[in-house]
């Protein structure tokens, strides 16, 4: 079962960006807007959200649950291990455990600089990399203080990318779960 995370239980801001063209495949990949998580998940959302209130800030989801099908057509577009997981071996998103995210000055509405966009498939969108100025790098590491100060795993290729720890034990959800509609290219 997949928690729906939503304000005003969840104070943030929800803008999946799969279900835009504004991605790194330029396409739709699904319809629905809504965001889920695994309850374990969405609770410890919860405990992140309240850490970054308490640094002024406020999280950005870009996504969460990711079906099977929707994964494939990712794969199909960047078959990159380092950045895709294969659906086959089958993805932390699509187990409800994995969050893509990013903060925001909570005084200013601003994004916080990362030195890159969500969905960078390069070098620059590594935690740690010292390509990206340094006020980008302070902020990832603001944000991977405070993911895993609440208690979640993050991906080394993947500065946005938080799961929970041992991500793989979960089973994989249905792409019945949730009825997102998967546009097929």
């Amino acid at each position: 079962m997949l928690t729906l995370i939503e304000p005003p239980e969840y104070d943030i801001e929800i803008e999946m960006m799969y279900a835009t063209p504004n991605n790194f495949t330029g396409k739709v990949i699904y319809s629905d807007k809504r965001c889920f998580l695994h309850p374990t998940a969405a609770r410890l959302l919860k405990k992140a959200i309240s850490l970054a209130a308490k640094q002024g800030l406020r999280i950005r989801v870009y996504d969460a649950y990711r079906p099977t099908t929707a994964q494939k057509i990712l794969w199909e577009h960047n078959p990159d291990p380092n950045f895709i997981t294969n659906p086959i071996k089958g993805s932390p998103h699509s187990r409800g455990v994995a969050i893509d995210m990013t903060l925001i000055n909570s005084s200013t509405g601003k994004l916080l600089d990362m030195g890159g966009s969500f969905d960078d498939l390069s070098s620059k969108g590594f935690h740690g990399t010292t390509d990206i100025s340094q006020v980008a790098q302070k902020n990832r590491m603001l944000l991977l203080g405070l993911m895993a100060s609440a208690g979640f795993d993050h991906y080394l290729n993947e500065w946005w990318h938080y799961q929970l720890y041992n991500a793989h034990k979960y089973p994989l959800i249905s792409n019945s779960a949730v009825c997102y509609k998967i546009h097929d290219f």
